[in-house]
Order: structure tokens, then C-alpha cells, then sequence
């Protein structure tokens, strides 16, 4: 219609290479012309092989943990509940621990580590009581004291920790350091396995290639998805080589799989999207972006008469939460309508998210800046 749209939500997280970018398109019609549609595990193409070798590499073999096993999926949820049945057949134990507003997607297995309460409920009559929920500590709160919880759980009963280095729907709540130690300290005394959600922080979106790495703390599975491919249905559970063989041996019909499990079209995709994501012009990229988004966001907060009890981020992910709840989703149809896409967020819908693509200018974040405090001064 001739309307033009400045993306800050890069669609969920997605496009944080940009909408359409070149190199991304020319890998789907190139795989697109050799091979729509391969036979997952049963005939894999050779695209597929290829990405879970990278997926390895950029994972487990970078951190040093010996090579990564990956199964592929469509949807981030899938790639949790890969993670979630992994967990069981190593550990034999069917309880989880998750976080208190932490999303993992809507799936039944998902839902078992979904801590926000309006997805939950209304499913709860066909949803097992198998998860210890703890409350997500955020920076600056007393880690010490949020630890004496754990001294309740028996941890021999635990298979899996599921949990979000940054919680991304919950409204980018970012815990404090050594949160995700105390965690993976926790899992190895107690034998159970750690899985890190970074379908929504992973591929640069806080700054570094994944979450994880702010703290050098590393999972023993690892859900990727959104980013991935920049926009094509893929996601993968990639995990240490011996958490992942407690999958037993095929005996000619999987017992994990699906339809479109490593189509190849997303494997291409994906090739292309996580070597434009291992460039140090991607990185350099999101570090420039993230200063200026502090620059130009935490100054807000300074002005009492907008209603913004915090601004937090990092990286190209941050959070303009607000003392009134109904203010986001008001101030998103305003600003859509002068043409700024944006997402409420937080459990109550109390946060503004704002996950723009890399490639943000500082005069396009600045004009949003300024829709931003204008709308918010009309409300």
C-alpha cells in the first residue's frame, strides 16, 4: 500500500540480519532449485549433515566440550521437548525444574516448563505434576538468599533444569552473575541435565554468539531456533555427544521424528544465516547497536511522567517496563499507526520489547526514541 514500517522486534527475534537480506534468499532458491524437500533421518540430504556439523562447531566443539550431537526441528517447543525426552532416557527421572515466567514454548511437553500461568491453565487437567517451579532471580537481588529454596528439592528425583540464560517473553530479565554457575554446579552434583533455552537470546541477540558465553557457563543441551535460519520453520536441540547417545540405537523406525525434520531448504537457509552470524562485522554490529540502545533508551527512565520503572538489556534485547501494565500494548497500536512495529511483553504485559535487526541505524533508533516519548506523553 506504500506504507513504510521500522521493524524493532526483528518478527520475534527472527530477522535480526535483516527482512529479505540478499545472501539468505539466494541460499533458499539455490536449495530450492536442487531439493524442496528431503526424508529427515530416513534420507537425510547432505545440507542437513552439514548443519549439524556447524551446529557442533559453533557449540560444543568451540567451548571446548568435545563434539555436539543435534536433532532438528520446525519450532523452537520441539526443540524443547527434544531436549525434555533427551533428559529422561539419560537420567531415568521424570521430574523437571523450571522458572517462574520462563517460555519454552506452547506444546504439552513445553507447557511442563512454561512458568507464565495464562498458558499454562488452561491446560492443566491433561498436564502431569512434574515440575519444581523457582522464582528467576534478577540482577541485583540477592543470589545467595534466592539459593536457600534448592535446600527443599530432592535432587535425586530431578532428570532436567530447563531454564533461559535471559528470559526473553517474560520481558528480557536478566539474572544475576553467577546464577547460571550456581545452576550448572547444581546439575553436576545431582546428576542431572542442563538445558539452555537460547532459541529467543541465541545468534548474537545479547551480544555475544549465545547467552551462555557472558558467564562461560555451558549447558549439556542447548534449544536454538528464531534466528537460525533468519526466517524459514527450523529449529535443533544440540547436545554434548554422550548426553545424546542415551537415545538408543534404531531399530528401523525412530522414535523421534517428524515430517520435516531437517527439510533441506531450512538447513541452506540456516548454512548461510549462522556463517553471517560467526562474521566479526555481525558482532561488531550488535556491539555498536547495543551502546547506542542504552544511550538512547535508559535516559527515559529519568523522566517521572512516562511511567517506566526500568529499562534493561543487553546486546540488541532490551526492556522498557512500565508502573502501569495496560501502557504497552496502548502505546504499540499508537505507534504501529506512525509506523514503528514493536511487542508488549512481561508477564502482565508490563514491558515494551524491543529487538530490532543488526542493521539499525542511529538515526532511525533515535526517531523511535522520540515516537516512543511523544506517545507516551499522549496517552
Amino acid at each position: 500500500d506504500g506504507n513504510r514500517f521500522l521493524d524493532l522486534t526483528s518478527a520475534f527475534a527472527v530477522c535480526g540480519l535483516g527482512h529479505g537480506r540478499a545472501e539468505l534468499r539466494e541460499s533458499m532458491h539455490e536449495q530450492a532449485d536442487q531439493l524442496m524437500h528431503g526424508m529427515g533421518d530416513v534420507h537425510p540430504s547432505a545440507v542437513k549433515a552439514q548443519l549439524c556439523e556447524r551446529l557442533s562447531q559453533m557449540t560444543f566443539e568451540r567451548w571446548g566440550l568435545g563434539d555436539g550431537k543435534t536433532v532438528l526441528s520446525s519450532s523452537g517447543f520441539e526443540a524443547v521437548e527434544t531436549a525434555l525426552k533427551t533428559a529422561l532416557l539419560k537420567t531415568g527421572r521424570k521430574k523437571i525444574i523450571s522458572f517462574e515466567g520462563g517460555y519454552h514454548g506452547l506444546g504439552y511437553g513445553a507447557l511442563l516448563g512454561t512458568g507464565i500461568e495464562k498458558f499454562r491453565a488452561p491446560f492443566d487437567g491433561q498436564l502431569n505434576d512434574l515440575t519444581a517451579w523457582l522464582s528467576f532471580p534478577r540482577a541485583g537481588e540477592d543470589l545467595e538468599e534466592w539459593k536457600q529454596c534448592w535446600a527443599e528439592i530432592d535432587g535425586s528425583l530431578v532428570g532436567a533444569v530447563l531454564v533461559e540464560p535471559i528470559q526473553g517473553r517474560a520481558g528480557e530479565v536478566i539474572p544475576p552473575d553467577g546464577f547460571l554457575r550456581f545452576l550448572r554446579e547444581w546439575c553436576d552434583d545431582h546428576g542431572a541435565v542442563l538445558i539452555f533455552d537460547e532459541i529467543y537470546t541465541g545468534f548474537n541477540r545479547v551480544g555475544t554468539l549465545f547467552a551462555c558465553e557472558h558467564e562461560q557457563i555451558y549447558p549439556d543441551l542447548i534449544c536454538l531456533g528464531k534466528a537460525l535460519s533468519g526466517g524459514f520453520p527450523i529449529s535443533a536441540c544440540v547436545g554434548k555427544a554422550e548426553v545424546m547417545d542415551a537415545w538408543p540405537e534404531s531399530d528401523g523406525e525412530a522414535l523421534h521424528t517428524s515430517t520435516f525434520l531437517g527439510n533441506p531448504v531450512g538447513c541452506a537457509m540456516a548454512l548461510k544465516a549462522t556463517e553471517l552470524h560467526l562474521l566479526e562485522e555481525t558482532q561488531q554490529q550488535v556491539s555498536k547497536l547495543g551502546e547506542m540502545m542504552e544511550k538512547l533508551l535508559v535516559p527515559l527512565a529519568d523522566d517521572s511522567a512516562l511511567g517506566i520503572r526500568e529499562v534493561r538489556g543487553r546486546g540488541a534485547m532490551w526492556a522498557l517496563e512500565f508502573e502501569d501494565a495496560t501502557v504497552p500494548g496502548k502505546l504499540a497500536s499508537k505507534l504501529l499507526k506512525t509506523g514503528f512495529l514493536v511487542l508488549p511483553g512481561g508477564v502482565k504485559g508490563e514491558v515494551l520489547s524491543l529487538t530490532p535487526p543488526f542493521e539499525l541505524g542511529e538515526e532511525e533508533l533515535s526517531s523511535a526514541c522520540e515516537f516512543i516519548q511523544l506517545n507516551l506523553q499522549s496517552l
